[in-house]
């Protein structure tokens, strides 16, 4: 027979419940110690770790709910912005902070669909690649509104033609990715937004990933195709200062290209006792502490920083890539364009290779096609002994027969949905 749920008769001591608490963190993620690559972003920077714990104690208890009680976080807030505004190529853009890229996509949905609305489509429709992050299917499910998931080519990158093909009267929004979690590739941008802008609709590039590293990855010399406002036709993104932003969560910023598209974001209620109620997110109280960090994180670390973190991710990059693609019967998903990509195989049971490094404490992700990675610069001091365990995982599980149809390529439709 199940327990009953109870409620605690009498409280505990502080120093109680932190040894409680400490003790069941067991079997939490490793991220410190480089053996996840999922869930936190790890710069590896104790000073910046310490002025964020600082921060965060600083606004622990502060509530954003209403921004002209606490003005130094409308400012913050601001100034985040401002910064994403010129990483972004984005001069009079306009947004704000969210708590984290599904509310921004969720806003950037809600906003299209809006607009539509007032220009009288009664059923709006999104259409996004495959690979386009579950938030938009999420979206589109709170929101009532068609999805339309288009396949992508065989080198992940979502096919224009099959966009066009999908685009209708109903359209308000044509997604892309910069880059797509699932393979690290940026979709073809320029093309999406020329598709949109000819038929007068909205087009949102997903940049939740790749928004505070991209811009540093192209400095470093990297090739980056286009994806920011610079490309004409794009008309918001979404960009986390909680991923290679290197602030913890929940942070991200949703910019749109003018003042009047994130005027459809706010929601003002007049009709209550308790007076004018109104927000620019969907959230109500919004927690201080993420708003006040992502400044702090944005202006510790500067463009300087920026670039030393982002060759660090870099360095790591190009080790781990070399080092699985060195390990016969492994190779890398397409051709990613940063530091997240998957491991794939058309010869080796990658699902139980995944199984013995969870027993080495390695925390990969799973995905239909293989493992999943995303770098960071803690990443490149544990590179060696994460592909020799990988090598001996792969040793110990040698190829596997009807393997290459469970793991198929990108190109493979059904693996790719």
């Amino acid at each position: 027979m199940a327990e009953q749920p109870t409620f605690p008769d009498t409280g505990r001591s502080a120093e109680d419940l932190l040894a409680a608490i400490r003790a069941r963190r067991g079997d939490d993620a490793d991220w410190r110690g480089g053996r996840t690559f999922s869930l936190v972003y790890n710069p590896a920077d104790p000073d910046l770790e310490a002025l964020q714990e600082a921060v965060a104690l600083e606004y622990l208890h502060e509530n954003y709910l209403n921004p002209f009680a606490f003005p130094s976080l409308l400012q913050m807030e601001q100034e985040v912005v401002d910064a994403a505004i010129a990483l972004f190529g984005a001069p009079g853009a306009a947004g704000k902070l969210t708590g984290g890229g599904t509310e921004s996509i969720f806003l950037a949905v809600q906003v299209a669909r809006d607009r539509a609305r007032q220009a009288g489509v009664e059923a709006p429709q999104l259409v996004t690649p495959v690979t386009a992050h579950p938030a938009f299917a999420k979206a589109a499910h709170y929101l009532g509104v068609d999805h339309v998931a288009v396949p992508v080519g065989a080198d992940g990158r979502v096919d224009p033609a099959a966009v066009e093909a999908a685009l209708s009267d109903r359209t308000a929004l044509v997604v892309g990715s910069a880059p797509c979690y699932p393979y690290g590739v940026v979709d073809p941008i320029e093309e999406l937004a020329a598709l949109a802008a000819e038929r007068g609709v909205l087009c949102h590039v997903d940049a939740c990933l790749g928004g505070w590293l991209l811009p540093f990855w192209a400095e470093l010399g990297e090739p980056v195709p286009p994806w920011t406002m610079a490309v004409p036709g794009v008309t918001s993104i979404s960009a986390d200062v909680h991923k290679y932003g290197w602030c913890f969560k929940g942070a991200s910023v949703l910019l749109h290209r003018s003042k009047d598209l994130l005027r459809h974001q706010y929601f003002l209620y007049d009709a209550w006792p308790g007076g004018l109620y109104g927000s620019a997110t969907t959230a109500g109280t919004r927690p201080a502490a993420p708003i006040a960090a992502a400044w702090a994180t944005i202006h510790h670390l500067g463009r300087a920083g920026y670039l030393r973190l982002a060759a660090a991710v870099r360095e790591a990059t190009r080790r781990f890539r070399s080092g699985i693609e060195a390990i016969d019967g492994l190779q890398i998903t397409g051709d990613p364009v940063m530091s997240v990509m998957e491991i794939s195989s058309p010869v080796h049971d990658l699902a139980a290779v995944g199984d013995v490094m969870d027993d080495r404490g390695w925390k990969l992700d799973r995905q239909q096609g293989g493992l999943h990675l995303m770098l960071s610069p803690g990443h490149v001091a544990v590179a060696d002994e994460f592909l020799a365990d990988l090598a001996d995982a792969v040793a110990e599980h040698g190829p596997s027969r009807g393997v290459a149809a469970r793991y198929g390529g990108v190109g493979d439709e059904e693996e790719a949905g």
